[in-house]
């Protein structure tokens, strides 16, 4: 009990880590908004579309797919009960154009690769790789297709209602969602692209985490550490992403039957922060960044406390 509690806490101090090099780059001067701007550009339309193609090629097959049925429920009704929940919430708060969209997104999405990954196999082994990927697979349609719409939304060129075919064009124009529109198409007609062109993937997916918590950092650094503070919405944001989130995939786990490392697997890759190419997102399509951030770093920092008493739980 004591190790889970260990192996916890270094894998939140991983993170902060690497948003530290931002912070410091920022300080020294190496990193400034021409920068930042170019970090936003890259990671959006190259970095993870790259991402997504590596990440469900690699690490799942057709028949895995196929066979996960039950299991799969768990993260997609998950997603969507915390999903409904984030809308009513967002809704009784009252928060302008500029962060309903941020809010929502960043309530009901987790950030289930770029942070559970190595979380999780630091907490479990390589063997929870396969369940990673399972609720990966899931969250992942939605960070990269109404994630993307919702921040969209709150920037100053988005209309002021979704129509269905303005949401058909975007999941046919952006990069994001055509990297999971194309890895998933190769998935199920069980064609591997070219060692060559996996290997380049590879190398430009590799860039999203460290990059992005990078951003992070360096948001932090222009905001300065006294302005990290609650904003109207970020207490109850934390509230459904790192507490009832969790709580609704436990208790989805129990009525599926989804037991064992799969269970632990899934009740903590719904309780992690916040999705960390949501700032990023946010400062490309001129949503409230600043907001964005604080509260990234925020639930950052509340998993310093509810992972390992999770972990203690479980």
């Amino acid at each position: 009990m004591v190790g889970d509690f260990i192996h916890a806490v270094s894998a939140v101090l991983l993170i902060f880590c690497m948003m530290a090099v931002g912070y410091v780059l920022g300080h020294l001067g190496w990193l400034t908004s021409s920068e930042k701007r170019f970090i936003s550009r890259f990671v959006v339309n190259i970095a993870v579309p790259m991402n997504c193609i590596t990440g469900v090629l690699n690490n799942l097959d057709r028949e895995e797919v196929a066979g996960a049925g039950r299991m799969l429920a768990v993260p997609l009704l998950s997603i969507l009960l915390t999903l409904g929940i984030s809308l009513a919430a967002a809704r009784y708060l009252r928060l302008p154009k500029s962060r309903f969209g941020v809010f929502v997104a960043m309530a009901f999405l987790s950030n289930t690769l770029f942070i559970g990954l190595p979380m999780s196999t630091q907490l479990f082994g390589e063997v929870s790789v396969p369940f990673v990927m399972m609720y990966y697979m899931v969250s992942t349609i939605f960070t990269q297709s109404l994630g993307v719409l919702l921040v969209e939304y709150s920037g100053p060129g988005s209309p002021a209602r979704f129509s269905v075919t303005g949401l058909l064009r975007e999941l046919v124009t952006k990069p994001p969602i055509l990297g999971v529109i194309a890895a998933f198409t190769c998935l199920f007609l069980n064609y591997r692209p070219p060692e060559l062109f996996m290997s380049f993937a590879k190398y430009m997916s590799g860039t999203v985490t460290p990059l992005a918590l990078m951003y992070c950092g360096f948001i932090v650094y222009e905001l300065g550490p006294s302005r990290i503070r609650f904003e109207k919405g970020h207490p109850l944001m934390l509230a459904i992403r790192l507490v009832l989130s969790p709580a609704i995939c436990y208790v989805l786990c129990r009525v599926f039957g989804v037991q064992g490392l799969a269970a632990d697997v899934f009740v903590i890759e719904a309780a992690l922060p916040v999705v960390s190419q949501i700032p990023v997102m946010a400062g490309a399509y001129g949503a409230d960044e600043e907001y964005a951030a604080i509260g990234a770093c925020l639930s950052m920092l509340g998993i310093f406390i509810t992972i390992p008493v999770i972990m203690m739980i479980l």
